[in-house]
């Protein structure tokens, strides 16, 4: 059986992991890649790929809003004061990925955010460090040229770890950095990539 694939409208080339419907392009031409130093966004982030840890990106995005509400917006502040009952209703929320290992790594990295916020007096600041302040390009032209890890990642992964942050192996880490403009690794042909 052939595969279907999704053939946006506008005749623009883009990463062909993103041609499986709507969202996953919209999220593809406006969010994905794009640099971002907003503390709430790179919370988001983190909070969202910790959960697609063994699991597909589009599980994760189908369910975004329903994070969302669940976690109180991605609040830091808020997520860092939820307690057993909360770990008890997230895991009845049937819009959301009922990990309980996920959820409570989700509470203690709301917590180490924090810490990591007022040690560095921003997490952008604490993070960005990995890629020296700066976006690294890999030249994507074809399947077997796209990473799932770098050394970047790697010493993200294991500084995260130290400081005690769950769910944050270097995969996750590169996929995180991916996702917030860290790495750009567009296809070449994509047009996202000019």
């Amino acid at each position: 059986m052939a595969k279907v694939v999704f053939i946006p409208q506008d005749g623009k080339k883009r990463c062909e992991w993103c041609l499986k419907d709507q969202l996953y392009l919209d999220y593809h031409d406006n969010e994905w890649g794009i640099v971002c130093h907003s503390d709430n966004l790179l919370f988001e982030h983190l909070i969202l790929e910790t959960f697609q840890a063994g699991l597909s990106w589009y599980t994760i995005l189908k369910k975004r809003e329903n994070f969302r509400l669940a976690f109180k917006g991605f609040n830091p502040l808020k997520m860092a004061k939820f307690n057993d009952n909360d770990v008890k209703r997230l895991m009845q929320n049937k819009g959301i990925i009922r990990s309980r290992g996920k959820i409570e790594a989700a509470i203690n990295n709301a917590k180490i955010f924090l810490e990591l916020q007022k040690e560095f007096g921003s997490f952008d600041k604490y993070i960005w460090q990995f890629t020296n302040y700066k976006t690294i390009t890999i030249s994507i032209n074809s399947w077997a040229d796209v990473r799932t890890t770098i050394p970047e990642s790697d010493a993200m992964s294991k500084d995260l770890k130290k400081r005690g942050f769950k769910f944050v192996g270097s995969t996750t880490c590169m996929a995180y950095m991916e996702a917030v403009g860290m790495v750009n690794d567009h296809f070449h042909d994509c047009w996202r990539n000019h």
